[in-house]
């Protein structure tokens, strides 16, 4: 009759302790209380799955129980050793604290302990996944696992101690089990493998072993699934990928440089070959965010060796990583990673995941090219400094696109905030008395002070005299509540999909077309930047938020767009008691001006007056501005900076 196959992770069950792998502080504790006859009564050993938590209870009773112990080395001959080795001990009595984790339970093995043991010198009960018994069965056993009989030894073993009873954990000597490291696992299996004539290359091994989180008897049943693919042909880490449904390093790279480098075609293309292997959406998304997770750290690690420890990546594929990650700053891939798991999310709750998918990277990697954060730091320290500033290069990231929208046609104000406040700090560097700007010539000063006068903020109106939807301001309003939001994804998703209905300093109403839109509103990623915002424009300790579903005609009648880029925040008291001052002494400069002018200049001051109030049509710019004011206004008019 054919032998019935054993796997793998049965057949090499480490046997003693010189067999454990990568549990070196463990194995020298228990030696040494063996050695020392310091046997405790009761052991309690946590860790996560596969990291040989039951084989370390088993070699404790086989070195207790061997006729030649206690001893570090069984004998591995003996009735007792054979037993243990079998399953099938009289002595070593192992429970699964699941499936008998009741009081009637805990109470049998109270009235069993009180036998003496039949073949061993120790009567040894392991009861694994410990946590799982219930509060009264841990009381059960609380007085005994005190002060248990002479020849009786409990080995409880459990992945999640935090859920085991306080009282008991202090009557047990604890140990805690780590995760094993990859090197252990890959040299454990590349034994194996010799041992069993397994035909397989050094890469697979290690894909094995990241692939299990740090248990080996994962890796081990890993292996033994995938010993079968073809005794002939050498098993490749393609055949492992392939068998976990995982994408393999290089897919997870093209893709992410085509997102990287804004090529949505190359992006779907990639996406589609990858779903027609079999890969499920859910998985590819996962496999999207811990590839991305991987090229932050390495970004983020000088030490390359560091960075394997912690992706448990090979070399090769850190130094192609770390390449990739040059093109890419730390907050860039903090957002495609935020914008991945939300799409996983998604991806759970729908019945058309491929969609979804798709819709992810499609939203990726055609996102409009922007500066980088250093970029943009680098030009202003160069405006600054008064140097010229040229268009910096840019590259493909995921970020939110900057507003373009027109201006409603009821504001009228030709300089947006953002400008005034370059436009004054560009002053300030380069500072000019209105003294030497009168003696210079009278014409264009007064131009030049008259426009400072405009481009003053003036002070925001009180909340109460636009708080109405019904109002003309309903479309200013709204677009400084867009402006207060400071989650740009956020503010992205309500200046594109949502129309205000209402809004006051008591509650806003906010309408959408479709019940998709009005679920993801009502959540409180988006609800809850929307509510603070609302609460820092009205000035107030709380206000309601009311997301409705209003039809197409409604979304037709409400307000339109705002060009939040172009709307002016509250200013503060503090930045209203400059302007106005600057206000005053600007009209004082003018006043000293008039004063001296003869009547043929005050003339030619009206004219110059006409002139100024003329703009460019296309820019939106005062003609009669000086050429570095010009080009301040130019780079923060809403074309380059949200």
């Amino acid at each position: 009759m054919t032998e019935r196959y054993l796997p793998l992770y049965r057949k090499y069950r480490p046997q003693t302790f010189k067999d454990l792998i990568g549990q070196e502080n463990i194995v020298k504790a228990l030696t040494n209380a063996i050695n020392l006859n310091k046997i405790s009564h009761a052991y309690l050993l946590c860790g996560p799955r596969g990291t040989g938590k039951t084989t370390t209870a088993r070699i404790i009773a086989k070195s207790l129980n061997c006729t030649q112990g206690p001893t570090l080395e069984p004998c591995g001959e003996c009735p007792s050793c054979k037993d243990i080795a079998n399953s099938t001990p009289i002595d070593v009595i192992e429970i699964d604290a699941a499936s008998n984790r009741k009081v009637e339970d805990a109470r049998n093995i109270l009235e069993k302990i009180q036998f003496v043991p039949v073949n061993g010198r120790y009567k040894i009960y392991i009861i694994d996944e410990v946590h799982m018994l219930t509060t009264e069965a841990f009381n059960t056993l609380l007085k005994t696992l005190e002060e248990p009989p002479e020849n009786v030894i409990f080995i409880l073993a459990t992945t999640e101690p935090h859920k085991v009873l306080d009282t008991i954990i202090s009557r047990c000597q604890r140990f805690d089990f780590r995760r094993i490291t990859t090197e252990d696992i890959v040299a454990r299996l590349k034994y194996i493998s010799e041992q069993e004539n397994i035909k397989i290359t050094e890469e697979a091994l290690f894909t094995i072993a990241r692939s299990s989180a740090g248990g080996m008897r994962d890796s081990l049943a890993l292996l033994d699934q995938i010993s079968v693919l073809d005794a002939d042909k050498e098993i490749t880490s393609d055949d492992v990928n392939e068998m976990l449904g995982r994408l393999s390093f290089e897919t997870l790279f093209d893709l992410s440089n085509a997102i990287t480098n804004a090529d949505t075609q190359k992006a779907i293309t990639l996406l589609d070959s990858v779903y027609n292997k079999g890969n499920e959406p859910f998985q590819i998304i996962t496999n999207l965010i811990q590839y991305y997770r991987n090229l932050l750290v390495v970004k983020n690690c000088a030490d390359r060796k560091i960075a394997a420890e912690l992706t448990q990546l090979s070399e090769a594929h850190i130094l192609q990583q770390k390449e990739q990650s040059q093109n890419l700053e730390s907050e860039q891939i903090l957002y495609i990673i935020e914008r991945l798991s939300f799409y996983s999310k998604e991806i759970k709750d729908t019945t058309n995941r491929y969609l979804w998918l798709e819709l992810c990277v499609i939203e990726l990697a055609s996102n409009v090219k922007f500066s980088s954060y250093s970029q943009l730091i680098e030009r202003i320290e160069r405006l600054e400094a008064g140097a010229p500033v040229q268009s910096a290069p840019v590259f493909a990231a995921a970020a939110p696109k900057p507003v373009t929208a027109a201006v409603p046609p009821a504001y009228t104000e030709p300089v947006t905030q953002p400008v005034q406040e370059a436009v004054k700090k560009e002053e300030q560097i380069h500072p000019t008395s209105v003294v030497e700007q009168v003696s210079s010539s009278t014409e264009e000063q007064q131009a030049t002070v008259s426009q400072t006068v405009q481009s003053e903020p003036q002070p925001a109106a009180a909340p109460q005299a636009v708080q109405t939807a019904a109002g003309g301001d309903i479309a200013t309003v709204w677009g400084g509540i867009l402006q207060n939001i400071t989650s740009i994804p956020s503010r992205m998703f309500f200046y594109n999909l949502s129309r205000p209905v209402e809004l006051t300093p008591e509650g806003i109403t906010i309408g959408f077309d479709k019940e998709i839109f009005v679920k993801q509103a009502q959540d409180n990623a988006k609800n809850a930047p929307l509510k603070k915002a609302a609460m820092a424009y009205f000035g107030v300790a709380d206000i309601n938020i009311h997301i409705k579903l209003i039809d197409a005609n409604d979304m037709a009648q409400a307000a339109t767009k705002p060009a939040i880029a172009k709307l002016e925040r509250k200013p503060s008291a503090a930045s209203n008691e400059n302007s106005f001052a600057q206000k005053e002494e600007a009209e004082e400069s003018v006043a000293l001006i008039t004063k001296n002018q003869t009547p043929s200049s005050k003339a030619a001051d009206n004219n110059s007056e006409q002139e100024q109030t003329t703009t460019d049509n296309q820019n939106n710019i005062p003609i009669n501005v000086s050429d570095r004011s010009r080009m301040v206004m130019e780079l923060f008019n809403g074309k380059l900076i949200n």
